[in-house]
């Protein structure tokens, strides 16, 4: 089982899984995440694709016998704004070294082929 972050019960994110099984991370609109009226703070969307990347990337650690991460860094494109209804996020590991994970994360509210946002993040990897 992944363990999320304890940023993600702030936000109130929980994970559930697609339709492969890879984790989705699933954010309800309200007072916690709440920026300009009517609209996700952009904080909170980045938390959620670096939470989206850590669950993504435990997955798949987990597959291929564990290991602890540490971020390097992350960047975020803010493609939209937010609004208020659930928001959805998912990473993909796009690079799996032996000390170097890279992964990119996307959210997204009505449509997946529409994101808010989108975020390439690097993590350390100690086996």
């Amino acid at each position: 089982m992944i363990a999320l972050p304890p940023y993600a019960a702030t936000l109130g994110a929980r994970l559930e899984r697609d339709e492969a099984g890879a984790p989705l991370l699933v954010l309800p609109f309200g007072e916690p995440v709440l920026g300009r009226p009517g609209f996700l703070h952009g904080g909170a969307i980045a938390g959620l694709l670096e939470v989206a990347a850590i669950a993504a990337l435990a997955h798949v650690l987990e597959a291929d016998g564990g290991g602890r991460i540490k971020p390097i860094n992350v960047t975020v494109d803010y493609q939209r704004g937010g609004r208020d209804r659930v928001t959805y996020a998912a990473g993909v590991v796009t690079r799996l070294g032996n000390r170097i994970a890279n992964v990119e994360a996307t959210a997204w509210q009505d449509d997946r082929a529409k994101p808010i946002a989108a975020a390439r993040l690097n993590y350390l990897i100690e086996r």
